[in-house]
């Protein structure tokens, strides 16, 4: 077999990937790899357990990719022969042209005694998998999830609605405690514990405790014992690099594939996107952990638009990080840096908040409160960072903030800009929570 472009991974990356490149070069041939037939939409997996009527409703459909032209082959890669440019599983080869390292990533699994009982579970983005710990959850009254990020905080919630007693286990003194600063971190604590959800932060997991090989309780630092007929592993994922390894790719923090501005390796001919590749801060230039699938695909369009030359000059020298994420009742969204993040990077810094409800008038059935919060560099009032609290607007909303984060624009661009309300739809004009959130620090700016 011979193709042009091959991906290897059919997760988001993969998949935006083989579409971009198909769509800017239609002369040119284009495969994709993977070893699971099914693809999971990854940021709908916590919705399986609740939310959606079943694992089937997160499938991804291959079917538009392929009637552009794209082809796909369900096996394993083993090995990639960079000198004769060959991809190699264990029944195919296949010549490529340009190479895509689009593996994605796998549940970090802590050296923890007692992590391989029966109940304990991760979760990885693999429809069999998931699919076959769906019964034994369900069954499961005591739940414990470690690790208080967004998918810990929504398996969490999701669970919750089924009628789980649900603890939550984060080391770190808050929930969510990388996305966001403390103040919005606790409207996020408030909000579950008021569903019914127990919390325990700020201490670590010493062991689970089993019996005849099944878990039934998690010690933590101080002695406590939590039952658990189940115990659920979020504690963050690792990048999926071996096959780039021993084909000799550079490898830069995190153990992820260093790429240039165009996703292009230190191999020639040969990219990587998504959660295998290393991605840097917008403002720092540091690397980071960063893994999102909007992130993958922001990666994927980069690569494919520029497979066999410079056509998209890459803008963004970096990565804003904009994360969302709902629960019952509230969704939350941050984009850029954090008010903790920027001080501890030595940035001078002004900060501006505000709540309002996103309706008007506030009796509007769906309205809710809506807290806005801003970091701004304290020299020219530059937009840092953004984060938001409130109902489902969060999504869009943190989608704009952060388009003004990458645009580099100031408390006066956002407090002059021009914005549409509606009641059914948005916070008052009087009262709208970015404009005013921004008004404190364009006015210590003009005045002083």
């Amino acid at each position: 077999m011979k193709y042009d472009v091959v991906v290897i991974g059919g997760s988001a990356a993969g998949m935006i990937a083989a579409k971009t490149a198909k769509l800017a070069h239609p002369d040119k041939s284009v495969l994709v790899v993977k070893k699971e037939e099914i693809t999971l939409v990854p940021c709908g997996i916590p919705y399986i357990f609740s939310t959606l009527n079943s694992i089937d409703d997160d499938k991804v459909g291959t079917d538009p990719i392929k009637k552009l032209g794209v082809d796909f082959l369900i096996e394993e890669v083993k090995k990639v022969d960079v000198e004769n440019k060959k991809v190699i599983t264990g029944k195919t080869e296949i010549d490529y042209d340009r190479l895509v390292f689009a593996t994605g990533s796998t549940p970090f699994v802590p050296p923890i005694e007692g992590v391989d009982q029966e109940g304990v579970f991760n979760i990885p983005k693999d429809y069999v998998y998931l699919k076959g710990i769906l019964e034994p959850i369900s069954r499961a009254k005591n739940i414990v999830i470690i690790g208080a990020g967004f998918i810990g905080v929504e398996m969490s919630d999701e669970l919750r609605q089924q009628g789980k007693n649900v603890t939550l286990v984060e080391a770190l003194e808050r929930v969510l405690p990388l996305a966001f600063d403390e103040d919005i971190s606790e409207i996020v604590n408030e909000q579950l514990v008021s569903r019914g959800l127990n919390i325990k932060t700020g201490h670590k997991v010493l062991r689970l405790v089993g019996e005849n090989g099944h878990v039934t309780s998690v010690e933590l630092d101080n002695g406590e014992l939590l039952k658990a007929d189940a115990v659920i592993l979020s504690i963050g994922y690792k990048p999926c690099t071996e096959l780039a390894v021993e084909a000799g790719l550079y490898m830069g923090r995190y153990n992820s594939i260093w790429t240039d501005e165009y996703q292009r390796t230190s191999i020639p001919d040969i990219f990587a996107v998504g959660d295998c590749a290393e991605h840097k801060d917008f403002f720092t230039r540091k690397a980071t952990r960063l893994m999102l699938a909007s992130t993958a695909t922001f990666d994927a369009r980069v690569a494919g638009m520029n497979l066999f030359g410079i056509r998209l000059i890459k803008q963004n020298k970096g990565n804003i990080s904009i994360f969302s994420t709902a629960i019952e009742g509230m969704a939350m969204g941050a984009a850029g840096i954090t008010e903790a993040t920027a001080k501890n990077e030595g940035f001078e810094i002004r900060v501006g908040k505000f709540t309002a409800v996103d309706r008007h008038p506030g009796a509007v059935p769906d309205a809710s409160p809506q807290t806005v919060k801003l970091i701004f560099s304290k020299s020219g009032g530059v937009l840092l960072g953004a984060q938001v609290a409130t109902g489902k607007s969060a999504g869009e909303l943190i989608n704009i903030l952060g388009m003004a984060v990458q645009q580099g624009l100031s408390a006066i661009d956002i407090v002059t800009m021009q914005f549409g309300t509606h009641p059914l739809l948005t916070a008052a004009p009087t009262m709208y929570p970015a404009i005013v959130a921004a008004e404190s620090v364009a006015r210590e700016i003009c005045c002083g």
